[in-house]
């Protein structure tokens, strides 16, 4: 039985539907039904209704601490299962990045100036849940820019890691990324055992929709374009560097076509 994970911006029913959120719970769902075992993270935005979704507290895997820029952020997990569909969602949490009311911006449309940072913690923080879960993934798909540098750790930072060190790593790409240009200091947030300023040196310091693309893709075993119209660039660049790219599936072929792409990479 496979065991998928996947590590998702977005999913319905906790967030409005987008294409993002409903094709982060639709085709977990497939695959599940499928005979596959699939688990789901999130970050716990702070619009989810905690009450409604029956979100409760893993104890065990709450407690740890993620440095960034020598703070410590303290990593809450929570879980909760999407009705009628026995799937299980892991809620990354923390109260100073994700207890906010609106999801990337603010009420004023202004995208939060350390969504980069909410972005490396959400990365960390998955994989080292996962690390606690005793649960090996052997395929993990990212969804969403929010989970870009998952594919950078698991590859960099945790690559001697057993709980995802063999995983291979998918990043599905949309028509979608920060509606910003990250902070210039965003790599140094980014910095964690191997991952220093020598590692990404081939990258830009401000970090756009396209860099940000660049980086989950070098650190991919493969990329799925998860849209008819997927980000053409970041789909270009995969190519040319020799990934293999699944071309978005038909809703009536999505299992056959993940299934098979899973044994190709």
């Amino acid at each position: 039985m496979k065991k998928i994970l996947f590590v998702n911006q977005d999913t319905i029913p906790y967030v409005d539907e987008t294409d993002l959120a409903r094709l982060g719970m639709q085709i977990p769902h497939k695959l599940q039904e499928s005979g596959c075992e699939v688990r789901i993270f999130m970050p716990l935005w702070g619009n989810i209704n905690e009450r409604r979704g029956q979100l409760h507290e893993v104890i065990r895997l709450s407690g740890l601490n993620i440095n960034i820029n020598d703070y410590d952020h303290p990593l809450i997990i929570k879980v909760a299962s999407i009705p009628q569909t026995k799937l299980q969602v892991y809620f990354i949490d923390n109260d100073e990045f994700f207890s906010r009311k609106s999801q990337t911006t603010d009420a004023d449309g202004k995208p939060y100036d350390d969504n980069g940072e909410r972005a490396v913690f959400f990365a960390r923080g998955v994989i080292e849940t996962v690390k606690k879960l005793h649960w090996i993934p052997d395929y993990v798909v990212c969804n969403g820019w929010m989970s870009a540098f998952l594919p950078l750790y698991a590859k960099g930072a945790y690559n001697n890691e057993p709980a995802i060190c063999n995983s291979k790593i998918l990043t599905a790409i949309y028509n979608q990324g920060p509606e910003q240009t990250m902070s210039k200091t965003l790599k140094d947030s980014l910095y964690f055992n191997s991952i220093n300023p020598e590692y990404l040196q081939s990258y830009k310091d401000g970090m756009d929709g396209m860099e940000l693309a660049k980086i989950a893709i070098d650190h991919s075993d493969g990329v799925i374009a998860a849209l008819p119209d997927s980000y053409e660039q970041a789909i270009a660049y995969a190519q040319e560097a020799g990934k293999k790219v699944l071309a978005c599936p038909s809703d009536d072929d999505t299992v056959s076509a993940y299934t098979q792409f899973f044994e190709e990479v």
